[in-house]
C-alpha cells in the first residue's frame, strides 16, 4: 500500500493511525522512516493550505525521534532534518539532544547542540541535563556558566539540575551563587527549586542552611520532607531526623520509600531496634518490602543491632545483591563477633566477581583482625595490593591494625613505611600496634618522628602511647606523656585516665593510683575502677580491691568479669570463705563465669579448644603430648602456681586442672601438627593466667619454638624461655 493511492488528507490520517497502533518503538521507527519521503511530499502539498489542513513536521519527526533506540536511527533523522531545512527547529533539535542522552552518546548530543544557532532555554536545559545524567558534573557546571554568558535566563528546570551537580562536587560556593540567582530570577517560592536547595545544602554538610530553606517553604511536598530528613540522617543527626519525621506524620504526609530509607538509617544509628521494627511493619503494609534500597536499609539495621540471622534473610532475598548490600552484611558480621562468617561472605563475593569497594575491604580486614589468622591477613593484603585501593589511606590503616592484631607488628610497620600520605590516623594506628605488643620505646620513637614531620597527635595517639608504657612498665614516661596531652590541645578522656591508673597500679603504686582517681576532674567510670581492681589483684591489696569492686557492682552489676576478678583476689590472698561468698552472689544474680577458649592457626586453618577439651579427632595424641610436656616441665624444675585454683582440690587434681587450660591444649596440638621450628600462634579470649604464662615461657625453650599468644589484654611473644612482656602484664 502506498500513501499516494489516497488523498493527501486521508494519507495523513492513515499514517497517524498506523503509527499510534504500533506497540514497539522499533516497529514505529521503521514505519515512520519508510514513509518519511512521503511525509515531506505531503508537507509541501499542505503548505499550499489545500483543504485547510497543515501537515505538522514537529509532530511527525518528534514521534520518530521518541521511538529511536539506536544511534543509526538518530543519524538518519538528523540527515532528514538537514535535508528538509528543519534543523533550525528548536523543538526537534532539543528532542534529538535528549534522545542522544537516552542512548548515552554525549558527544553526538554536544555536536547537535553546537550546530544550533542561539539555543533557547529548553535546548540549554537538554545539554546540561545530558551531562548531569551521566555523572559529568564538572561539565554540567561549565555548560551552565556558558549559558549565563550567552544571556539565556534559566528556568525552574535548570536550577535543580545545576544544584545536583554542585552537591555531587561539594561545590559549596558555586551552589551559594546559584542560590542567589534563584532569587534574582524569581524562583524563591518555587517548591521544585527550593527542594533542590535543601538537598544541596544537606549534601554539602550545611544542614543549618538546609533547615532555613526548608522552614521557608510554604507548600512542603513529600520531596521537601524527605530532603531534610535525609539531610539530618546523612549529617549524623538521627534524633533530629526522627523528630522532623514525627512532624511530617502529624501533617498527614504519607512517607515514600526514600523517606523510609532515611528513617531506618536513623534508627540504625541510634540502635533502636524496636522502633526500627515498627518502621519495618510500615514498609510491609505499604507493599515496599521488595524495594532494593529498603532491603539494604533493613539488612544494615538488623545487622548493626546484632540480629545477623534476620539481616542475612533480607540479604538472601536479593537475587543480585549490589556492593552496598554486601557491605551491610559483611560489616554486620564483623561488628557483631561473627568474623569467620564475614570472611567467608567476602570470599563468596570475590568468587562472584563482584567488585569490592573501600568499605568492603575495611570490614573484611576488621574480620581478619578479629580471627587473628596471619595467613588470612596476608591473603587480604595480597587482594588489596591487586585492587585500586592499594594506596587508599583508610584501607592501608586497616591493614596496619590487622597485622598488629594478627601478631605481626613488623608486617604492620612494612605497610606503614610504604605509605606516602600519612595522616594522624595512620601514625596512631602504628603507635597503638606497638602498644598492643608492649614495644613502648618504638611507640615513643614513632611519636617523636610524627611530631617532627608536623603531624599533630590526637586522643587515640595518646591511648596507644599510654598502653605501650603500661605494658612495658615505663611509669615515668607514661606519666609525662599523660601530662603533655593538654599541651597538644587534647582533653583526657576516661580511657586515658584508666591507662594511667593501670600504669600506676601495675607498678605497685596503688596509693598514688587511688589518689589520682580521687582528684580526677571527671567522675570515675567502669574502666577506671576495673583497672584499680585488676592492680589490687596483682598486688593482693584486698581492701582497695574491695572498694573498687563495690563501685563496679554499683555501676555495672551484671558484668561477670568484675566478680571473677574479686574472687581471684580473694583466692590469691587465700581467703576461701570470701571466694565462696562471691560465687553465691554470682549465682543469685544468675551470672556464670565466661568459659575460656583458645584458637590456634595450623596451615591456615583455625582450631578451637576449651578447658579439658577432648572433642578433637586427635585428642588422644594431644593429651599424650600434654603429659610429655608436663614431665619435661617437672624435669626442668617448673613449679606450678596454685594460688587461683580451688582450695578443695588435692595436689594431683590441682596440677591436672592447671595443665588442662585451653592454651596448653592448643600448644600441644600445634606441636604435633606442625614441623619443628614453626611458630605457634594462639588467640585466647581471657587474660592468660600466671601458671600458663610461666609454663609457656619454659615450653618455648624446651621445644625450641616461638609461641605468640594474644590474650584479652595484649600480645605475648614467648621465645627461648622468656616473654616479650617481661612478666609485666
Amino acid at each position: 500500500m502506498k500513501l499516494a493511492h489516497f488523498s493527501p488528507l486521508t494519507s495523513v490520517r492513515l499514517l497517524c493511525a498506523a503509527v499510534t497502533s504500533f506497540e514497539y518503538p522499533a516497529v514505529k521507527f521503521e514505519f515512520l522512516r519508510r514513509y518519511s519521503s512521503s511525509a515531506l511530499h505531503l508537507n509541501s502539498y499542505f503548505d499550499n493550505d489545500i483543504l485547510g489542513h497543515t501537515f505538522n513536521p514537529d509532530w511527525f519527526y518528534g514521534s520518530l525521534i521518541d521511538n529511536s533506540i539506536q544511534k543509526v536511527q538518530l543519524n538518519q533523522i538528523h540527515a532528514q532534518l538537514l535535508v528538509s531545512g528543519l534543523c533550525e527547529s528548536g523543538f526537534l533539535v532539543t528532542k534529538l539532544v535528549n534522545a542522544c542522552s537516552n542512548i548515552g552518546d554525549i558527544c553526538y548530543a554536544r555536536k547537535i547542540f553546537e550546530e544550533f544557532f542561539e539555543p533557547d532555554v529548553f535546548l540549554w536545559n537538554a545539554i546540561v541535563r545530558c551531562y548531569s545524567r551521566h555523572g559529568l558534573f564538572a561539565a554540567t557546571l561549565a555548560m551552565y556558566s556558558r549559558m549565563q554568558r550567552a544571556w539565556v535566563s534559566p528556568d525552574s528546570f535548570t536550577f535543580p539540575i545545576v544544584l545536583k551537580a554542585c552537591s555531587a562536587l561539594a561545590a559549596l560556593e558555586m551552589g551559594k551563587r546559584v542560590h542567589g540567582q534563584v532569587f534574582r530570577h524569581g524562583f524563591g517560592s518555587d517548591v521544585f527549586v527550593q527542594n533542590g536547595l535543601v538537598a544541596f545544602y544537606a549534601k554539602c554538610s550545611q544542614i543549618r542552611h538546609a533547615r532555613i530553606v526548608f522552614n521557608g517553604l510554604c507548600d512542603k511536598t513529600i520531596v521537601s520532607w524527605t530532603a531534610i530528613i535525609s539531610g539530618y540522617t546523612q549529617n549524623g543527626h538521627p534524633i533530629e531526623a526522627l523528630r522532623i519525621f514525627s512532624q511530617m506524620r502529624k501533617m498527614n504526609v504519607k512517607p515514600d520509600w526514600i523517606a523510609l530509607v532515611s528513617i531506618l538509617r536513623a534508627y540504625t544509628d541510634i540502635e533502636d531496634l524496636e522502633q526500627g521494627k515498627s518502621v519495618h511493619g510500615c514498609v510491609i503494609k505499604m507493599g515496599l518490602d521488595l524495594e532494593p534500597d529498603l532491603l539494604i536499609s533493613l539488612t544494615a539495621m538488623y545487622a548493626k543491632c546484632g540480629q545477623v540471622a534476620v539481616a542475612r534473610s533480607f540479604f538472601d532475598m536479593m537475587k543480585v545483591p549490589n556492593v552496598i548490600l554486601w557491605n551491610a552484611m559483611i560489616s554486620g558480621y564483623a561488628k557483631n563477633g561473627y568474623a569467620e562468617e564475614a570472611v567467608d561472605l567476602f570470599h563468596d563475593m570475590v568468587s562472584k566477581n563482584i567488585k569490592a569497594d573501600a568499605v568492603t575491604l575495611s570490614s573484611s580486614i576488621l574480620a581478619c583482625a578479629q580471627l587473628g589468622s596471619l595467613k588470612l591477613a596476608r591473603g587480604m593484603e595480597d587482594y588489596v595490593s591487586r585492587s585500586e585501593y592499594r594506596d587508599d589511606v583508610f584501607v592501608s590503616t586497616a591493614l596496619i591494625d590487622m597485622y598488629a592484631k594478627c601478631g605481626s607488628v613488623d608486617s604492620a610497620r612494612v605497610v606503614f613505611d610504604r605509605m606516602l600520605d600519612k595522616d594522624v590516623v595512620v601514625w596512631s594506628a602504628m603507635i597503638v600496634g606497638y602498644g598492643l605488643h608492649g614495644r613502648a620505646q618504638e611507640a615513643i620513637d614513632l611519636f617523636h618522628a610524627m611530631k617532627q614531620v608536623g603531624v599533630c597527635p590526637n586522643d587515640v595517639t595518646f591511648i596507644g602511647l599510654l598502653t605501650a608504657c603500661n605494658h612495658s612498665g615505663l611509669v615515668e614516661d607514661g606519666w609525662q606523656l599523660f601530662h603533655c596531652m593538654r599541651d597538644s590541645g587534647i582533653e583526657p578522656r576516661h580511657q586515658h585516665y584508666a591507662c594511667v591508673v593501670d600504669l600506676l597500679g601495675r607498678a605497685g603504686c596503688l596509693g598514688q593510683a587511688f589518689r589520682f582517681i580521687m582528684n580526677m576532674p571527671i567522675e570515675p567510670g567502669i574502666s577506671i575502677w576495673g583497672a584499680l581492681l585488676s592492680a589490687s589483684k596483682i598486688h593482693r591489696h584486698v581492701a582497695l580491691g574491695e572498694y573498687a569492686a563495690e563501685r563496679l557492682f554499683f555501676l555495672d552489676p551484671y558484668n561477670t568479669g568484675h566478680y571473677v576478678q574479686l574472687s581471684n583476689l580473694y583466692a590469691a590472698a587465700r581467703m576461701w570463705d570470701q571466694v565462696a561468698k562471691v560465687r553465691v552472689l554470682m549465682r543469685e544474680k544468675g551470672l556464670n563465669k565466661d568459659l575460656g577458649h583458645s584458637l590456634i592457626e595450623v596451615n591456615g586453618k583455625l582450631e578451637a579448644f576449651r578447658f579439658g577439651d577432648k572433642s578433637h579427632p586427635r585428642s588422644k595424641e594431644i593429651f599424650e603430648e600434654l603429659e610429655q610436656l608436663e614431665r619435661r616441665l617437672k624435669d626442668a624444675g617448673f613449679v606450678p602456681h596454685r594460688e587461683s585454683v580451688l582450695h578443695d582440690l588435692n595436689e594431683e587434681e590441682t596440677e591436672e586442672t592447671l595443665c588442662n587450660h585451653s592454651e596448653r591444649i592448643a600448644i600441644a596440638y600445634g606441636l604435633i601438627s606442625t614441623a619443628p621450628g614453626t611458630t605457634l600462634r594462639i588467640n585466647k579470649n581471657l587474660r592468660a593466667c600466671v601458671n600458663c604464662h610461666a609454663a609457656t615461657k619454659l615450653i618455648s625453650k624446651l621445644v625450641k619454638r616461638e609461641i605468640v599468644v594474644r590474650d584479652a589484654n595484649r600480645f605475648h611473644h614467648f621465645k627461648d624461655g622468656s616473654c616479650s612482656c617481661g612478666d609485666y602484664w
